[in-house]
């Protein structure tokens, strides 16, 4: 039988609501504000010229995700701490995969973001391209970016699902809020599939995950803050 010692306290649950709701305010920046706004997907000279022209902005977008996948991290160790309980094998394999997801590939992949501007003002070899190319090259990185995004939704869109199978065995919180985590990782996984398989469904597909990780994650974020855990949970976190 578990006992309250086991479990993660509601304090802690309401700071990992807290740290979810700076990754998804800082990770919504930077790619539904930032980079939905400087990049032009078949205008290479448009966007090489927002770039430069917004070359704070663009680097701001760059932090701003930086900072949301280390704080994603910790966010996964936190959950891997709320849910081992409930499954330890399930609460490792989940947080493994958010750990994969984000603070690995979505880091490493914001070496195209900055490469994207990194190409439009560097010397040297590149020096001997004509602006065209240059401009042309900075597009294709931002392109390999937003592919390498998708890879990452991959590992995140599972992650989601197992968290949302997590969530309602442990009775934490109401189970509906598990079942949107389990539609916010077919979302997901809609996106990143279907994008690779069906070219030319981008807009809806976006439609799609942003519909169901507001459903989810924002939900699961709001809930975990203000409420921490329902009553029931509470009674066994009490010393009997």
């Amino acid at each position: 039988m578990t006992t309250h010692k086991q479990l993660m306290n509601v304090r802690q649950i309401r700071i990992t609501g807290f740290l979810y709701l700076l990754v998804i305010i800082c990770a919504g920046f930077s790619q539904g504000y930032v980079r939905a706004n400087i990049v032009v997907p078949d205008d290479a000279a448009l966007t090489a010229a927002n770039i430069i022209e917004n070359e704070g902005l663009f680097r701001i977008g760059l932090v701003a995700d930086l900072i949301a996948f280390t704080l994603d991290l910790v966010v996964s160790i936190l959950f891997y701490q709320m849910l081992k309980p409930f499954g330890k094998t399930l609460a490792m394999t989940s947080s493994a995969l958010r750990l994969l997801a984000h603070p690995a590939i979505g880091s490493l992949n914001l070496l195209n973001h900055y490469m994207a501007f990194y190409v439009l003002g560097s010397g040297g070899a590149l020096a001997t391209l004509e602006p065209q190319q240059l401009e042309s090259l900075s597009l294709m990185f931002m392109h390999a970016h937003q592919y390498g995004y998708l890879i990452a939704g991959v590992f995140f869109g599972v992650h989601c699902f197992l968290l949302g199978l997590l969530l309602n065995r442990s009775g934490i919180i109401p189970q509906f809020f598990g079942y949107f985590m389990l539609l916010a990782g077919i979302g997901y996984l809609m996106e990143s599939f279907g994008n690779f398989l069906f070219p030319g469904n981008e807009a809806w597909l976006a439609w799609v995950v942003g519909l169901s990780a507001a459903l989810g994650e924002v939900e699961l974020t709001l809930y975990f803050l203000i409420k921490g855990a329902r009553d029931t949970y509470r009674m066994k976190l009490r010393p009997s």
